[in-house]
Formats: structure tokens, C-alpha cells, sequence
């Protein structure tokens, strides 16, 4: 239950004394009576039983949980967000269109708006964790007014948005953007100094491009690819029936709510339904974007120009715990059995998971090269790894060879789930593997729409076309950008080498041993960045163990979450080490992260 309830201002009492103390009894109030499930989450994060109240022009913001109030719709304009360490932000609208613009800011402001152009009294849901900003609106009865979202967000966001039939305008290109809609149009203003790999692709509408050197090809998928600049960064725009066009930027316009065109008709059966996400527990208001929460004292009144930090300094720690002797996981640890330290300084952990909290957990495969004689054999451990999971894990499943194909998205339903891993059929082209690991990432952050963990397991020899006489055409994505984006993804990343090894090299145009050792080195790095751990397959015929070794694994993995007590964002690598309180045991996960 979420209480609204109007907070007096100073101009309406002559002492700002008398305010305050008003201010928390509707404080108290609010968490007297919110939900008990929401208690429960508080309690379990470790944050204060009454929780905190901010004023906006008026109106109660409730930071437990969050949920932005406002009826007057002159604070939508001001309502501002910091962007997580990570970059991530998730915008879904099954309402009406998203307009996008990337500005040099470096927080996120979020409006609503009606089709008519005027600000919408209509709230926007937001939620915050350290790695995930999700901005939605809530679903409405049939025939309620449209209603549409404007956003503008840094150049470094990655950014997911997801629509039905409205439209969705993008104005710049950030970091990382993917676009999902049913029947709206997507159109994307691109500007002349982008480093883009961009992909558009429409199932049953029509792909466009003003620009000269990005050319569609018809009656093929995707309808377009193309590379500018250097490629740095992933956009991808994807619809079922809507156009999509990719234009100019016009650096100059402002961004405008975009009036959708219906292509399809879209029934409410076919209409996707947005999961809803656990409310956030802690919000904290803040005068400046990037700096740390100042510690709550009550009450504050704060303009709609102020930004409003989101508990954003949560962070998360994956760990699996190992007999030193047996190197067995260990299970029925709890909170007390954990110390954390962030570099060697001692960390307050605020929230808890144990090992037996459910996953979603994506298989990614590699079926490029040698693999393609034993497709029959990855297929039968794979389902083998469904069989041993648990069975209120969330599985996935993704293959690649010169492109990623989706065979599965996170589903529960492990019978559905077998059918599609039978059906799976070997992708074209050269390997692609540093590519389809920011694939995987990006699709784990585009589907994982609820509080369990995410795994991401990649199986692979390790060698993209990139490296010298592997034939084929290589990942945009550097090496080096797959780690950092591996280091920042929200979960664990495992890696199974396969030895695909079947011969010396004897001429210079052969795969030279060198290479066949650095592909077999870099899965391990990618594991230690991932937080996971590394496993090598000699023979293909003995991944059905290595996916138990790996479900195994998992069974033991704790999350941890703690407040950094060094509260100050420099980008600087802080190194976080954990001990067990128990004899002859390890705890392995991520060493670190950056503190942006």
C-alpha cells in the first residue's frame, strides 16, 4: 500500500520548526502504514524501520517504496535521477511512445507527457538499484488517454526501451541502446560524429535511412547493418510491424513527444504486459548529480530542478563459497558468517541473498568452426544442463557463430525450453564471440525484469575471427570492452573452454599455438572479470560435467550488498575482498569495481 499524503510548506505555517515536526509525523505515518512486505525488504537491507520523507513543491515522496507522487504537472519536468555506476536504464511505456534525447547533463530527467503536448499528471514508476535505473509507466484500463514518456540521459547510458504500438524517438546515440516495440515506429537521429555498430530490423515493416552511407538491403535479415566510425557503440532497433528510419541528427531541435502510427492492429492478447519489479527500498534527494547521498535528517523540502539520488550506492557482491580441501561449495552460510572490505577498509553489509535464491541463467554457446560436426552433442548437454538446474531457475539459451540467434529467452518453463534447445539449428558465419557476450549482457539486462540473480554461462574455445589466421570476420567489440562491460554486468559470468585443438600448426597460415593459448587465457579472464569461475573441457563429450560442476557452483553463490563508506565517485578501481568465518573456507567473486 503507498500513502500520498500532502506535506505542509513553510508558507503555510510561520515557523519552518512547526513544519518540520509535521513533515515527520507524516513520515512516521508513511511507514507505519506501508506494506508489510515492503517492512520485510527494509528491514532485510538494513535501512531505518520509519524510513524518509522529501517534500517536491509540496507533495510527499515516499522513499519506501519508491514511487514518484505528483499531481501537479509542473514537477514532471524537474523530476531528475542519477545514472547507476554502470549505465544502465530500462524505459518501458505499453501506454504511449518514448522520446530520447542524449545530453551532455550527467543525470537522467524523466517527464510525461500527453499526446497533446502538455506535462501528464500521471506518475512515472521508478525504481533504482546499484545496477539498473528502470523508469515505466503502470498499466491502464482500456481506452484510457495515451500517455508518453520523455527522457534525457547521458552519452555513456545503455540503454533498453520497450514499447506496444507507441512510437519511440532517440535523438543522439548513447553507449549501448536497444529498441523493442510491436507495431510503434522507431526513428533514430544520429549524428555526424557517431561511432556506432547498428543494426535495424523490422519483421514485417519497412527499414529507411537518410543517411548515405547506412544503405538497407531488402528481403534481408537484419534489413540493416552497418558500422560508423569505430563501432564503440551497440545500437540495435528491433520491431515486429512498425518502420523503423535512421536519419541525421538535428543537434539543434528539441526533443518532441512522437505521435505514433498504427501499422498493426494490436489486440489486447497480443499486447506485451511489463513485469512488475520489486519497489526500490531508499531514496535520498541530493542537490548535485554524481555526488554521494548526504545522510537523512528528516524531512527536506526540495525543488523540481534538484536531483533525486535512488539508493544508487548499493553495491553488489556475487560470492561462492569453496572447501579449500575438497573444493566443494559450502551452503547454510547467513550474513554473519561474511566480512566485507572495500579496499582493506571494513564494509557494513546492509542486504543478504542466500545460495538458494533463484537465477536467471543464460547458456551461451558457441557453434562456429569445429563445433558444427557435434551440434547433436552441445545439444543433448545442454539439455542435460536443464535437467540439473533448479527448477525455479529462469533459463535462457543463446548460440552464435557470425551472429547471435535467441534460441530461448528466460523462461521457467523447462519443457518449452527443451523443444526450442532440440530445434536448435547452427548459425552461418565465423565466430563472433566477444560480440556475443555483450549480446548476452544486453539481453540479461532486457529481460531479467525481476529481483533474482542473473549468470550468464559462455561456452567457447575462445577464438573470434579477430585473432590472427581465424577465419572469418571478427567482433566489433574489442576484447577489452568485453571485459569492462563483463567487470560492470550485474551478475556472474562463467566460462567453459572447449579444446577444439585437432592438429599442430605446420604452416604460417595455420591457427599457431600462441593463438590457441590466448583464446584459452582470455575465457579465464573473462571469468575472473565476470565474478565466476573457469572451467576447461578437454572433450566435447565432457560438457554435460562441466555444466554440473557449473550448476553446482551456482548452488553456493551469496550476494551481498553494502554502502560504500568512501562515498566519493572518481572512477577510480576499488578493490573489495570478502573472508569467511569459517576454517579453511574461500569466497571467490569479482575483486572489484569502478566507482563512477
Amino acid at each position: 500500500m503507498t500513502l500520498a499524503m500532502h506535506c505542509p510548506t513553510r508558507s503555510d505555517f510561520p515557523t519552518s520548526i512547526f513544519n518540520k515536526l509535521v513533515c515527520l509525523i507524516a513520515a512516521f505515518v508513511c511507514a507505519l502504514f506501508g506494506s508489510s512486505a515492503s517492512a520485510r525488504r527494509v528491514s532485510e537491507a538494513g535501512a531505518l524501520a520509519t524510513g524518509s520523507c522529501v517534500t517536491l513543491k509540496s507533495h510527499l515522496i515516499r522513499s519506501l517504496p519508491l514511487r514518484v507522487l505528483t499531481h501537479n504537472p509542473q514537477n514532471a519536468a524537474g523530476l531528475r535521477f542519477e545514472l547507476p555506476a554502470n549505465g544502465n536504464v530500462r524505459v518501458e511505456n505499453f501506454r504511449g511512445a518514448v522520446a530520447v534525447e542524449v545530453w551532455a547533463e550527467s543525470y537522467v530527467s524523466v517527464a510525461v507527457i500527453a499526446d497533446n503536448g502538455q506535462q501528464s499528471a500521471t506518475p512515472p514508476i521508478v525504481d533504482s538499484t546499484s545496477g539498473l535505473l528502470s523508469v515505466r509507466l503502470a498499466r491502464s484500463a482500456k481506452g484510457s488517454p495515451r500517455v508518453n514518456l520523455q527522457l534525457r540521459l547521458p552519452p555513456r547510458a545503455h540503454l533498453a526501451i520497450q514499447t506496444a504500438e507507441g512510437a519511440v524517438e532517440v535523438q543522439g546515440v548513447p553507449a549501448a541502446l536497444l529498441t523493442q516495440t510491436f507495431s510503434g515506429e522507431i526513428s533514430l537521429g544520429v549524428p555526424g560524429d557517431a561511432n556506432a555498430s547498428l543494426i535495424a530490423d523490422s519483421k514485417t515493416g519497412s527499414v529507411s535511412s537518410a543517411i548515405s552511407s547506412l544503405s538497407p538491403t531488402r528481403g534481408k535479415s537484419p534489413q540493416l547493418q552497418a558500422r560508423l566510425g569505430t563501432g564503440t557503440s551497440s545500437v540495435r532497433l528491433y520491431s515486429q510491424a512498425g518502420n523503423i528510419n535512421v536519419r541525421p541528427a538535428n543537434v539543434s531541435a528539441r526533443v518532441t513527444t512522437v505521435v505514433p502510427t498504427r501499422t498493426v492492429p494490436l489486440g489486447p492478447a497480443e499486447s506485451p504486459s511489463p513485469q512488475q519489479r520489486p519497489e526500490l527500498s531508499g531514496s535520498k534527494p541530493n542537490v548535485a548529480a554524481g555526488t554521494p547521498a548526504p545522510p537523512d535528517t528528516g524531512p527536506q523540502e526540495i525543488s523540481e530542478n534538484d536531483v533525486i539520488r535512488v539508493d544508487t550506492e548499493l553495491v553488489g557482491v556475487n560470492v561462492s563459497v569453496v572447501d579449500r580441501g575438497t573444493n566443494r561449495g559450502v551452503n547454510g552460510l547467513t550474513k554473519e558468517d561474511f566480512r566485507l572490505f572495500e579496499n582493506n577498509a571494513a564494509q557494513q553489509i546492509a542486504h543478504f541473498e542466500s545460495a538458494s535464491a533463484p537465477f536467471n541463467l543464460v547458456l551461451l554457446i558457441d557453434l562456429s568452426g569445429s563445433t558444427a560436426t557435434v551440434v547433436e552433442l552441445i545439444k543433448s548437454a545442454a539439455l542435460h544442463f536443464v535437467d540439473a538446474a533448479r527448477p525455479f531457475d529462469r533459463i535462457g539459451v543463446i548460440t552464435f557463430a557470425g551472429g547471435q540467434v535467441v534460441v530461448s529467452p528466460l523462461t521457467s518453463d523447462h519443457e518449452v525450453l527443451r523443444q526450442r534447445i532440440r530445434a536448435i539449428q547452427r548459425p552461418e558465419g565465423s565466430t563472433k564471440l566477444y560480440d556475443s557476450v555483450a549480446f548476452a549482457i544486453d539481453e540479461v539486462f532486457r529481460e531479467s525484469k525481476d529481483s533474482r540473480r542473473n549468470a550468464i554461462v559462455a561456452i567457447s574455445d575462445g577464438l573470434d575471427s579477430v585473432l590472427p589466421n581465424v577465419t572469418g570476420e571478427g567482433s566489433t567489440t574489442s576484447y577489452e570492452e568485453m571485459i569492462r562491460r563483463a567487470k560492470e554486468f550485474d551478475g556472474v559470468i562463467y566460462a567453459i573452454w572447449t579444446d577444439t585443438q585437432t592438429y599442430q600448426p605446420l604452416s604460417p597460415l595455420d591457427i599457431q599455438q600462441e593463438t590457441f593459448d590466448l583464446a584459452h587465457d582470455r575465457m579465464k579472464e573473462l571469468a575472473e572479470a565476470g565474478g565466476g569461475a573457469f572451467y576447461e573441457c578437454e572433450k566435447l563429450d565432457d560438457l554435460a560435467g562441466s555444466y554440473d560442476r557449473v550448476v553446482a557452483d551456482l548452488g553456493t553463490l551469496y550476494t551481498l550488498a553494502y554502502r560504500p563508506t568512501n562515498k566519493t565517485r572518481d572512477g577510480s578501481w576499488r578493490a573489495i575482498r570478502v573472508n569467511v568465518n569459517r576454517p579453511n573456507t574461500v569466497a571467490r567473486g569479482k575483486r572489484g569495481y569502478f566507482a563512477k
